[in-house]
């Protein structure tokens, strides 16, 4: 697989990344340590070299896995991982300060079965703590060598910029997909200013745009107490899917595969990380990094997005409320 440098600092990962979150911790759904981990391998044999993972996925148990599954490929792999919710939970609240960071950071590098972090993101930004005591934080544990680099996730415009003067910051993660375009408006130009790599999660809309979604989701669904993902948001919704598929067909392509294509096709520093619990949509997904989107392509996929308003909000408001403006 190709691979891409993330930013100017040196970081560089297969153009598509892996999700892990979902292999325990998403949906109502998941596979058992072994398919996980023979997932995992089917990754690496296959070109992968970026994985994403946190200690608020289970919690603990999302890093263990990984650990243990990447451990035979370690040096060859990209291991990202992320700091402050507080005891590993978001819905309790945000901890990011420098005592949590070192402890969160150690207990981490146990569970993944490693003595170095390649990526460290802050999870969410923590109002009660300045952030350049946390960039101050991260820059100590890359000079101790248990960090490489260093990143942030679902941060404003202002926040990179003052964490970026502390220690340079490698990769944003946000939400970005042609269900959620948001950081076009702020995010994406201050990134290419400032030399920074863009790791969009939920790349596939949390599903939505695999174009399997079309109706109300199972009772044991993570996705229930998202907005944009109750029955009614989901059937008006559909348009955008059924307007993306024509596209698709039109080239022998999958809508999936389609928006993975063109989030690549957006800037040659974005690496998304798509998640899957199956081999099939693994390859697939993973197919995605050989289409070429022709400008006329790009054209008419903006056209469509454009033409059509999406409804409901992409988050419960109790994680809404973490997300740095």
């Amino acid at each position: 697989m190709q691979k891409r440098k993330l930013g100017n600092t040196g970081l560089e990962v297969s153009a598509l990344g892996f999700g892990c979150m979902g292999l325990n911790f998403l949906d109502g759904k998941g596979l058992n340590k072994k398919d996980a981990i023979t997932l995992l391998r089917n990754a690496v044999e296959r070109g992968v070299t970026f994985f994403d993972t946190a200690e608020a996925y289970g919690p603990y148990t999302n890093e263990e896995l990984v650990g243990e599954g990447l451990q035979p490929y370690r040096k060859d792999v990209v291991i990202a991982t992320k700091f402050g919710c507080k005891d590993a939970s978001p819905a309790i609240g945000l901890d990011s300060r420098p005592e949590t960071i070192r402890a969160v950071t150690e207990a981490s590098l146990k569970r993944l079965k490693t003595d170095y972090i390649d990526l460290l993101y802050q999870h969410r930004v923590d109002p009660n703590v300045p952030i350049e005591d946390v960039a101050g934080t991260v820059k100590d544990l890359i000079q101790e060598g248990k960090v490489k680099y260093f990143g942030l996730s679902e941060a404003s415009s202002t926040t990179i910029r003052k964490a970026h003067s502390i220690q340079p910051v490698s990769a944003l993660q946000s939400e970005y997909s042609l269900f959620w375009r948001e950081p076009e408006n702020e995010i994406i130009p201050t990134l290419e200013e400032l030399g920074i790599g863009f790791v969009p999660f939920s790349p596939l809309g949390k599903g939505f745009l695999t174009g399997i979604i079309n109706k109300k989701l199972e009772a044991v669904d993570r996705r229930n107490v998202i907005p944009r993902f109750t029955e009614e948001n989901i059937k008006a919704n559909l348009v955008l899917v059924e307007a993306l598929s024509e596209i698709a067909q039109q080239k022998n392509i999958s809508t999936s595969q389609l928006a993975l294509a063109w989030l690549l096709a957006q800037k040659p520093w974005i690496a998304p990380i798509p998640g899957t619990t199956k081999l099939h949509r693994l390859e697939e997904n993973i197919s995605s990094t050989d289409i070429i989107l022709s400008t006329d392509d790009l054209a008419k996929i903006d056209t469509t997005v454009n033409g059509i308003t999406l409804v409901g909000d992409r988050y419960p408001d109790f994680l809404e409320k973490q997300i740095d403006r």
